[in-house]
């Protein structure tokens, strides 16, 4: 069972560690402390829901859907390439900084629906979570929750280590020109994103 629940936390670690639209955005919130708890729980129980559909075998469900794959990726690719223009117009023009006072200056529903649009709206989270670990878990015969639990531990560890440790870079992104440097690599992120998804 240990060795289940060890093997299901490093992976899941080594899958969602990777920079990606979801943790860029993560990131930046978690840099302007602007909800913080409320992003970070969304992005681990949206991970937790997709790894118990993949150890259920939800794959072999999704598998039979074949309209669901072009419709996510399409979605998914506008959203990302969206949200990559806006991020390059901030680069360009500069418009965003950390206050001292840290007080929230964003919408909690935006953030929100912002999020749920990174997780839910991009096809290699599917395939990481449902279809990759699901199927691993299977070689676990038996302890197939255990390795479950372990891949949703990891996604709670790296999301709340992302979102509240980004204050700790506080100081450098209190100068504008910082903010316009990640802005502009997350810009080139999604981009990359969403070029990859439609070809």
């Amino acid at each position: 069972m240990y060795t289940a629940a060890t093997a299901g936390f490093l992976l899941g670690l080594s899958l969602i560690v990777a920079i990606g639209a979801q943790n860029a955005f993560i990131l930046r919130q978690g840099l302007r402390r602007e909800h913080v708890l409320p992003l970070v729980l969304t992005c681990a129980i949206s991970d937790a829901i997709l790894i118990a559909l993949g150890v259920a075998g939800f794959a072999t469900v999704l598998s039979r859907l074949d309209w669901l794959e072009p419709v996510m990726r399409y979605g998914g690719a506008a959203f990302l390439m969206a949200y990559a223009l806006r991020s390059l117009h901030s680069a360009w023009t500069g418009g965003n900084s950390l206050r001292a006072d840290g007080a929230d200056t964003g919408s909690l529903r935006v953030a929100f629906l912002t999020c749920l649009a990174f997780t839910w709206l991009n096809p290699h989270v599917y395939l990481d979570t449902v279809v990759l670990l699901g199927s691993i878990s299977t070689r676990y015969a038996g302890h197939e929750i255990a390795f479950a639990l372990g891949a949703m531990t990891a996604s709670f560890c790296f999301f709340f280590a992302l979102g509240y440790g980004a204050r700790l870079l506080a100081p450098l992104f209190a100068r504008a020109i910082a903010w316009r440097v990640l802005d502009g690599v997350i810009a080139v992120v999604m981009a990359a994103i969403a070029i990859k998804l439609l070809v």
